[in-house]
């Protein structure tokens, strides 16, 4: 789409619309032909060094912007970015190019691959597993019935995924207008899972908005776990059911969430850190440790003040 049509598209004021635009991405990762936005001042930082070609943001934040970089002033950037995000949504499936499958692969009967995709050896898809279009899933990886893996999405080596987990499906994400409606916002990344990694049943692993949603090495997850979009599980971490990441949360390497723990969205949690079951994290956390309760809390403390609670209770 050129700039103009996108203006004129989402009610935006542009110095110049002679500009064709192939894709969305963040301020971070975009590049020339492609646009982004600022909806959220923690990212303003990120504006200086933007390589897009054009950014949806306020106008009072436009003199931010390096030189080359084109505003397009928007009083709502979200809610202008959600409206344009469908014409940018990949279709299902766009590939004429037959799968690919290795050696030693077992495909049960009732299993559906789209074009594009790649099977490595020695992997097992059973009953009622989808592969959507252009998915690569590695060697030695067990795909439990009811699997279903979005297009776009990698698999690394040595991975098993149980019965009825989804890889790949939409974040919830939504911009709201001022009357109450909700716009969706279409996602147009994916997941990426790497070597040796577990996943429960039941699970479900959100596609990135822009980029990939990460599940990096030797990553254990437990049945009935949320994972938002944009969010990036350190190495070997662990994940107990029915804890939850909301979008755009990463955590280090080695993490222990425990059972209902679950975090709000856009903050990192250290290496090496414990949440107890229950624990709720509303901000990021800078030193490993044990932590629980809410308002989050060190454990230990966590422990005394529920004996104080109790004495105070009994007395």
């Amino acid at each position: 789409m050129t700039l103009y049509d996108i203006a004129l598209l989402i009610g935006a004021e542009c110095s110049n619309t002679d500009i064709d635009i192939v894709s969305m991405n963040t301020l971070k990762e975009a590049k020339r032909g492609e646009i982004s936005f600022l909806s959220d001042s923690k990212y303003e930082k990120e504006l200086a060094l933007t390589q897009a070609s054009a950014v949806i943001l306020p106008a009072s934040k436009a003199p931010l912007l390096p030189d080359g970089v084109i505003a397009l002033s928007s009083e709502e950037p979200y809610l202008s970015v959600a409206k344009l995000s469908r014409y940018f949504a990949k279709p299902i499936n766009d590939e004429q190019t037959p799968p690919a499958i290795g050696s030693n692969v077992v495909i049960y009967p009732t299993a559906h691959i789209e074009n594009g995709s790649v099977i490595g050896n020695n992997t097992t898809l059973m009953s009622g597993v989808y592969i959507g279009t252009n998915v690569k899933i590695g060697s030695n990886v067990t795909l439990y019935p009811n699997v279903v893996i979005y297009r776009d999405c990698i698999i690394g080596d040595n991975v098993i995924i149980h019965a009825g987990s989804v890889i790949g499906s939409d974040g919830f994400g939504y911009a709201h207008t001022k009357t109450g409606e909700h716009v969706k916002l279409y996602q147009n990344g994916n997941v990426i899972i790497e070597d040796d990694v577990e996943i429960g049943a039941n699970t479900t692993v959100d596609c990135a908005v822009f980029g990939s949603t990460h599940i990096k090495r030797g990553v254990k997850i437990d049945n009935l776990v949320q994972i938002g979009h944009n969010c990036i599980i350190g190495e070997y971490s662990i994940m107990v059911s029915q804890s939850g990441v909301a979008g755009s949360t990463t955590l280090g390497r080695n993490v222990v969430m425990g059972g209902q723990s679950a975090t709000a969205g856009h903050l990192t949690v250290a290496p090496f850190t414990t949440l107890a079951a229950r624990a709720g994290v509303t901000k990021s956390i800078n030193k490993g440790g044990v932590y629980g309760g809410f308002p989050l809390m060190e454990h230990k403390m966590w422990l005394k003040l529920q004996a104080k609670i109790a004495k105070m209770i009994q007395s």
